[in-house]
C-alpha cells in the first residue's frame, strides 16, 4: 500500500519536476487612442494572474516558474496609461512585474501561439475605466438645416501586433495599408461635401468588431477596409475587391439578433426589443438587402477604377465572409490592392507614387457611387439634379415652387422658351 501511494505521488509530481522555467525575453507596448497593449515575448506558455491596486494606482502581473532572460526597457514601455514598469523576484521561482498607472485601468489578459515572426506571447491590454471619449455623431442635418457630409470610415488592415502579409523583402502590410488608407483620406477630404475618419491613424493593434465600432460611431456611409493580400504562389498579381457573402451575412445576422443591445442600430434607430423573432428577422433581412445592395454597387465601381490602374485579380467582384465587412447597417467593401507575396507587387506597393494611384482610383470609385446615390440630408443630394414627369396639370410656375427653385433657372436648365410643357416629359430640377 506504502509502494502504491509513492508511485502515485510520483506521478504527480513529474510534470512540476520536468517543467522548464518560463523565459521572459522582453516586453512590448503598443499605444492605441482608446487603450495600452503590453506584449510579453516568453518562450511558452506561463500561467499568470494579473490584479489591480490602488493609492497609488498599480497593476500587479505575476507571472509564474518565470525568469527574465531579456532586458525591460522601461522608458520605452511610457504611454497613456503608463507611467512606470518595476520588476523583481518573487517567492521561490516567480516573477512579479508592477506598472505604475495614470489612470485606473480594465486590464484584460491572453496568451497567443506563436505567428510568423513571433513565438508565445502574453497580452495585457489596458482601457481607461472612463471608456475613452466618443466622437460627436454626424446627424443627417444639422440644427440650421445645413446638409451634412458623406462620411466614409477607411481602415487600414491589421497593424500594431499584427503585421499582417509579408513580402520576400520583409515588407509588411501593416505599413502599406496605413499609407494608401491616410492618402484615401487626404484626398476625401479635399472634396467638397465629404469627410473621411480612419479606423487607425499609427501602428497599433485594433479589434475587427472595434473597427466596425468607430465606422457607426461616426455615422459612416460607406465603410472601406484597405488590404494587400499574399499567396503561395509568387507570381500571382492583382488588386482585388470583397464584399460579404450571403452566407456571411446570414450568420451575422443570427449574431445581431442574439445581442438587443445592438438591434437597435440596425435597422434606423428602430428597438426590436417589443417585436416578436419573425418581425425582428424581416426588419434585419430588409436592412442587410439594402446594406448589400449598395456594398455591391461601391465595389463594381471602385474595382472599374482599380482596373485603370493595373491588373485586378479576376473579372469581378469577389465575395467573402471578412469579419469587417459584416456590419449589417453600413455598406462595407474590402480591397486588396495588390500581392504582397509578389517581389514585383511587393515593389511597388512600397513605392509612395503607385501607392497614390492606388489612392486615386478607389477616391475615384467612391465618387463615382456616391454621385449616382448621394445619402439623403447630404450636400452631394442636395446639388444632384432631380427629374421630374410632366402630369396632366403640371405648370412650370407650380414644379418650380414645389422644388423651390427660380422659374427660369427651371426654364435655362431645360432649355424652354415661355411655358410650353408636354405630358410625359422629363425636366431637370436644378440642384442647390
Amino acid at each position: 500500500m506504502t509502494k502504491r501511494v509513492t508511485w502515485l505521488m510520483l506521478l504527480f509530481l513529474l510534470p512540476v519536476l520536468g517543467q522548464a522555467d518560463v523565459r521572459l525575453e522582453g516586453v512590448r507596448v503598443w499605444n492605441a487612442p482608446d487603450h495600452t497593449r503590453l506584449v510579453f515575448d516568453i518562450d511558452q506558455p506561463v500561467e499568470h494572474t494579473v490584479f489591480a491596486l490602488d493609492d497609488p494606482h498599480r497593476l500587479v502581473i505575476d507571472l509564474r516558474d518565470t525568469r527574465l532572460a531579456g532586458r525591460v526597457d522601461a522608458a520605452s514601455l511610457d504611454s497613456a496609461h503608463v507611467a512606470r514598469v518595476r520588476h523583481g523576484k518573487r517567492g521561490r521561482g516567480d516573477l512579479r512585474v508592477v506598472l505604475d498607472l495614470k489612470q485606473p485601468v480594465r486590464p484584460k489578459s491572453f496568451l497567443l501561439k506563436p505567428q510568423q515572426q513571433y513565438g508565445h506571447r502574453l497580452v495585457v491590454d489596458l482601457h481607461g475605466k472612463s471608456g475613452g471619449v466618443r466622437p460627436a455623431v454626424t446627424k443627417s442635418v444639422d440644427s440650421l438645416g445645413v446638409p451634412r457630409d458623406v462620411v466614409i470610415a477607411v481602415d487600414a488592415g491589421h497593424g500594431g501586433e499584427d503585421p499582417g502579409a509579408i513580402g520576400p523583402r520583409r515588407t509588411q502590410e501593416k505599413g502599406i495599408t496605413l499609407a494608401i488608407s491616410r492618402k484615401v483620406k487626404a484626398l476625401i477630404d479635399a472634396e467638397p461635401g465629404m469627410r473621411a475618419v480612419l479606423t487607425r491613424d499609427g501602428d497599433y493593434y485594433l479589434g475587427l468588431r472595434r473597427r466596425i465600432a468607430i465606422a457607426r460611431e461616426h455615422r459612416a456611409d460607406l465603410f472601406v477596409s484597405v488590404h494587400a493580400d499574399a499567396f503561395q504562389d509568387s507570381r500571382v498579381h492583382g488588386a482585388s475587391v470583397y464584399v460579404l457573402s450571403r452566407r456571411g451575412a446570414s450568420s451575422e445576422a443570427a449574431r445581431w439578433l442574439a445581442a438587443q443591445e445592438n438591434a437597435a442600430d440596425l435597422v434606423g434607430g428602430v428597438s426590436l426589443d417589443d417585436k416578436d423573432d419573425v418581425l425582428a428577422s424581416v426588419l434585419l433581412d430588409l436592412s442587410q438587402s439594402a446594406t448589400q445592395q449598395a456594398s455591391q454597387t461601391a465595389a463594381r465601381r471602385i474595382y472599374k477604377q482599380l482596373g485603370k490602374v493595373g491588373k485586378v485579380h479576376g473579372n469581378r467582384v469577389q465575395r467573402a465572409g471578412f469579419v469587417v465587412l459584416k456590419s449589417p447597417d453600413i455598406p462595407s467593401v474590402l480591397v486588396e490592392t495588390g500581392f504582397i507575396s509578389n517581389p514585383g507587387e511587393e515593389r511597388r506597393l512600397s513605392d509612395s507614387g503607385y501607392q497614390k494611384r492606388l489612392a486615386e482610383a478607389i477616391v475615384a470609385g467612391i465618387l463615382d457611387h456616391f454621385r449616382e446615390e448621394p445619402p439623403p440630408g447630404t450636400l452631394l443630394a442636395q446639388q444632384r439634379p432631380r427629374k421630374h414627369v410632366i402630369r396632366p396639370g403640371d405648370t412650370l410656375s407650380e414644379i418650380a415652387e414645389r422644388y423651390q427653385v427660380s422659374l427660369n433657372l427651371l426654364r435655362e436648365q431645360n432649355r424652354i422658351d415661355g411655358d410650353r410643357i408636354r405630358i410625359g416629359q422629363v425636366l431637370t430640377i436644378p440642384g442647390g
